[in-house]
């Protein structure tokens, strides 16, 4: 598709514009200049014509953004990409030095351009539109991304500048077919864990912005991975800190966790990344819980491991004990020890994605679950809550991605916690349900309408 990429100073709406145009609440809007840190893409589509959207951090203006030298760094890097671009100006502000910058990077390019003169719902700009028109750029626009005012007008001067391409339809069709065979990756964990250092290495270029800054990540990031014909979609989240240690940009950071949260729910694996050097922490613990509830598979990623590695053979056994206890309730997720820095065993965490993602869509023909019931309840009955005696007449899976399963019993009761987990242990062996966290609900079976003579009579 053809790519169409937003630029502009910090703080002039192109997010606002962002989710205006591609109709979803892709990136995170805020009243704090610097918001949008790294490189957001996002399909769109106007009038049957399919593109790609991109949405940069702020260019060349006012911010107390520590990161604005690396903002400035990926932004110049998405205008290589682009077959237009979009230059957002704030008519409130006027004109001002620094989109001057910017217009002198943009004619360098060599890009048509397209103005957009944003806020101009606002009738004391009227005596700033026309400065703009001195970058000499043309179209010029005028528009409002918080009130739709104009985005239709800009779209179809957009369109009308963009290259043959596929149609909308088409690409909900490839859309479509690529969402039903592509694995999706939420990368989560606590903040400067190595989270974005550990998706560039997987992808193999610098796509995520990476800093000591705790925090540096706040939308949520996605890029696709092609790997030995598997299609992966890795979605870079921000760091997930205690609600109490939420101080200065609460507010964006606050939406950063539900977005992350947002990408767990929509994942068939969640990459929990710990630190080598800190080991699981109660925050970790949350963090997977979430992911747990989610029904996403999961896999534990150690990470810095190239820290820590020089300290024994019994080391890593230890350390894998603690961790283990730290996480009780995913006994069931592989832990894999790695370094995002040097790339050691980096490629293998791809292979457990595979794997875990098979587990989760994996589905037990009833009659192998029912002679698997029978031989385990057999050795080992079955145990309620009240220590009533019950029977398991017979299950089946009702579901994948989680693996589901309903079990019908001879009375009405729940299995006590230690027995449900036996069963839930036992199916996870018997079938490889590796990584992938199981449901199990208990059921009496219903009893018939009719009695067996009332039956015979009819």
């Amino acid at each position: 598709m053809a790519t169409v990429v937003l630029v502009g100073r910090p703080n002039v709406g192109k997010s606002t514009l962002a989710n205006k145009i591609s109709g979803a609440r892709r990136s995170i809007v805020a009243p704090v200049a610097g918001t949008t840190r790294d490189v957001l893409s996002t399909p769109a589509s106007w009038r049957d014509h399919a593109f790609t959207l991109v949405d940069t951090g702020g260019l060349f203006g006012a911010t107390t953004d520590p990161l604005h030298d690396l903002v400035v760094a990926h932004g110049l890097r998405a205008l290589a990409s682009a077959d237009l671009v979009i230059f957002v100006l704030d008519a409130r502000e006027g004109l001002v030095p620094g989109d001057q910058e910017i217009a002198r990077r943009l004619r360098e390019t060599g890009r048509p351009v397209i103005l957009a003169i944003n806020k101009t719902d606002d009738k004391r700009t009227r005596n700033h539109v026309l400065d703009f028109y001195r970058l000499g750029f043309d179209p010029a626009l005028e528009i409002s991304a918080e009130h739709g005012t104009g985005v239709a007008e800009l779209l179809d001067e957009v369109v009308a500048r963009l290259p043959n391409g596929r149609t909308a339809t088409e690409q909900a069709e490839r859309d479509a077919d690529a969402a039903e065979t592509e694995t999706a990756i939420a990368v989560v964990g606590r903040p400067n864990v190595g989270k974005s250092s550990l998706v560039n290495r997987l992808l193999r270029e610098q796509r995520v912005m990476v800093s000591d800054v705790p925090g540096t990540t706040r939308d949520t990031v996605d890029a696709t991975l092609q790997w030995h014909r598997r299609r992966f979609r890795i979605l870079d989240t921000a760091g997930m800190r205690r609600p109490g240690r939420v101080r200065g940009g609460g507010q964006v950071e606050a939406v950063s966790v539900v977005l992350a949260r947002r990408a767990m729910a929509g994942a068939d694996v969640a990459v929990l990344v710990l630190d080598a050097s800190e080991g699981a922490t109660d925050r970790d613990a949350a963090i997977a819980g979430e992911a747990a509830e989610a029904g996403c598979g999961i896999i534990i990623a150690i990470n810095k491991w190239d820290l820590v590695k020089g300290r024994g053979q019994d080391f890593a056994a230890e350390f894998d004990d603690k961790v283990r206890f730290q996480l009780k309730f995913l006994e069931f997720a592989p832990i894999l020890h790695l370094s995002a820095l040097t790339g050691e065993r980096t490629p293998k965490l791809l292979e457990a994605v595979d794997r875990v993602a098979a587990a989760r869509k994996r589905r037990v023909p009833t009659p192998e679950l029912n002679r698997f019931l029978e031989a385990t309840t057999a050795a080992h009955p079955p145990v309620s809550t009240a220590r009533r005696e019950v029977r398991i007449l017979y299950g089946v899976q009702t579901a994948v991605a989680p693996p589901t399963f309903v079990l019908f019993t001879n009375v009405a009761t729940e299995f006590h916690f230690s027995y449900e987990r036996f069963l839930i242990n036992r199916l996870r062996e018997a079938f490889g349900f590796e990584g992938t966290p199981i449901r199990l609900t208990v059921r009496r079976r219903a009893r018939s309408a009719r009695s067996p003579r009332t039956a015979r009579k009819s």
